[in-house]
C-alpha cells in the first residue's frame, strides 16, 4: 500500500540574509596610501580647541597653527585615503582556451527519499540466501517467485497476474530471470530443471534437461544464450533457438552456483559461489567439446559469493559481495584480476545494483539493520542508508529506467525505493560544421 507520510522528512535548510547590506565584505584599506603621523595629530592634538571651549587664544596663534597646516599639508579633511583600486584580476589562460565552464551552475543535491515508496505483501517467499526470486524486466514487469508460483506485477498499471504453479514435486521455484526482450522468461526449478515461458500469451515454451542433477537457482542471459548456475556447481550455456540446447558448460565451483551475471558486452561472465570463488569466465576461451577453464580464479571472500554487479559506466569493472563471514564488496579490475578496493559493510551482502545515471552503488544486506546502503563511488562514503525491512533483505532489482528499485526480504514484504533519483535530460549535441568533401571517397 501507499504510504501516507512524508517520503522526504528531513529537509535540508538554508539560512538566509536579510538585507544585502550584511553581505558586504570587509575592506583592507591601502597602507601605502595613509599618513600614519597626520592620522595621530587629528585624532590627539587638533581636538583639543574642541574639546576646551574655554581655552586662551589667540590671533598669534591660531596664525601660527595655520601656517603649520599649510606647512605640513594638514589641510586634508580625510583621514584615511583609499586612493589605488585593487588590481584585476590575471587570467592564467585565456578564457576562449580555458576547458573549464565559468558560467556553469552549481548541481542541486539529490534527495533520496528514506522510506520506501510502496509496500507489497509477498507471503511464502522463500528465505534462502542461495537462490535468485526476483527481476524486472525490459517492459517494467516485475517476476516474483513465491513459493511454487511466479506472479508479475505491471509496474506501468500496477496490475497482478499468475504466471505459473508447478507441483510440489517440482517445486519450489528457485530462480527467475527475464530475457532482455521483457516477454520471455526463464524459471529455475527444485528438481533441477529450467522452463522457458511466453508472459504474453502465459504459454509455456520449452523445458530445458540434462543441464544439472540439483536445483538452478541463478539464471543469466546474453542475447539469445541462457547460462544457468547449479547446486551441482556446473555452469550451463543454452542456445534457447536449438533443439540441442547445451553449447559450453564451466567447470571451476565445487559447491552452489548462487551467482551469475554477463557483461554489457556480453564477453566475460562473473559466478559466484558458496565455495567463496568468484570465477571470471570469457568467451573468447569458449570450447563445446570440453569444460572452459576460467579466465581468472578470485579467492580474496572468505564467505560465499552472491551479489555481483557490473559496473555501467566502466566496461571491465565488477563489484562483488560476501555474506555472513566475509561482509566486504570487492571491487575487480576484470582485465587483470585485481581487486582495486575492499570495503567492510559490517554485514551478509545479499545483492548490489549500481546507479545507471551517477556514480553510485546500492548494497543490501542482512542482520543486525537489515538496510539497504547507498555508497558513492569510489570514495564509498555512505550516501544513505534505507531501513523498513525488519528481515535480511536477499532480493534487488532495478526499473528499466534505472530510477526506482525493487527490494524483497525474508520479513515476506516487497518494497519500492526511488533511491536513484531522476536522470537529467540529456542537452542536444552540438552541431559541428562538416568538413570540406566529406562526402567524397577521393577526389580525382
Amino acid at each position: 500500500m501507499l504510504k501516507a507520510q512524508s517520503r522526504w522528512p528531513l529537509q535540508e535548510q538554508f539560512v538566509q540574509r536579510k538585507n544585502s547590506q550584511e553581505n558586504l565584505d570587509r575592506f583592507i584599506p591601502n597602507r601605502s596610501a595613509m599618513d600614519f603621523d597626520y592620522a595621530h595629530y587629528m585624532l590627539t592634538e587638533a581636538n583639543k580647541g574642541k574639546e576646551n571651549p574655554n581655552a586662551s587664544s589667540s590671533p598669534a596663534r591660531e596664525a601660527y597653527q595655520k601656517k603649520l597646516a599649510e606647512t605640513f599639508n594638514m589641510n586634508r579633511s580625510r583621514i584615511l585615503a583609499f586612493k589605488n583600486k585593487p588590481p584585476a584580476p590575471v587570467e592564467t589562460f585565456p578564457r576562449e582556451f580555458s576547458s573549464v565552464s565559468h558560467d556553469k551552475p552549481a548541481k542541486t543535491r539529490r534527495n533520496i527519499p528514506q522510506t520506501s515508496e510502496r509496500t507489497l505483501d509477498a507471503p511464502d517467499l522463500v528465505d534462502d540466501y542461495y537462490l535468485n526470486l526476483l527481476d524486472w524486466g525490459s517492459c517494467n514487469v516485475l517476476a516474483i517467485a513465491l513459493g511454487n508460483t511466479v506472479y508479475l506485477w505491471d509496474a506501468t498499471d500496477g496490475s497482478t497476474s499468475e504466471l505459473v504453479t508447478v507441483d510440489d514435486e517440482n517445486g519450489p521455484i528457485t530462480s527467475v530471470s527475464w530475457a532482455p526482450d521483457g516477454r520471455h522468461i526463464a524459471i529455475g526449478l527444485n528438481n533441477s530443471e529450467v522452463q522457458l515461458w511466453d508472459s504474453a500469451s502465459n504459454r509455456q515454451l520449452r523445458t530445458l534437461r540434462g543441464g544439472h542433477r540439483l536445483r538452478v537457482g541463478s539464471l543469466a542471459w546474453n542475447n539469445h544464450i541462457l547460462t544457468t548456475g547449479g547446486m551441482d556447481g556446473r555452469i550451463v550455456n543454452n542456445d534457447v533457438r536449438v533443439r540441442s540446447p547445451i553449447v559450453e558448460t564451466y567447470t571451476g565451483h565445487e559447491q552452489d552456483v548462487c551467482g551469475l551475471k554477463w557483461s554489457a558486452s556480453g564477453q566475460q561472465l562473473a559466478s559466484g559461489g558458496n565455495d567463496n570463488l568468484l570465477h571470471i569466465w570469457d568467451r573468447s576461451m569458449a570450447s563445446s567439446n570440453s569444460a572452459t577453464q576460467w579466465l581468472h580464479k578470485l579467492e580474496d571472500h572468505t564467505s560465499a559469493v552472491k551479489a555481483l554487479a557490473w559496473c555501467p559506466f566502466q566496461s571491465n569493472l565488477l563489484a562483488s559481495g560476501g555474506g555472513g563471514g566475509d561482509r566486504s564488496i570487492k571491487f575487480w579490475n576484470t582485465h587483470t584480476g585485481a581487486c582495486l578496493n575492499s570495503v567492510d559493510t559490517g554485514s551478509q551482502v545479499c545483492a548490489l545494483l549500481w546507479n545507471k545515471n551517477e556514480r553510485e552503488l546500492l548494497s543490501s544486506h542482512g542482520f543486525t539493520q537489515n538496510q539497504l546502503t547507498l555508497w558513492k563511488y569510489p570514495s564509498m562514503v555512505k550516501m544513505a542508508e534505507l531501513t523498513g525491512h525488519t528481515s535480511r533483505v536477499l532480493y534487488m532489482a532495478q526499473s528499466p529506467d534505472g530510477c526506482t528499485v525493487a527490494s524483497a526480504a525474508a520479513d515476506e514484504t516487497l518494497r519500492f525505493w526511488n533511491v536513484f533519483g531522476v536522470p537529467e535530460v540529456a542537452k542536444p549535441a552540438p552541431k559541428t560544421n562538416p568538413e570540406p568533401f566529406a562526402h567524397l571517397n577521393r577526389i580525382r
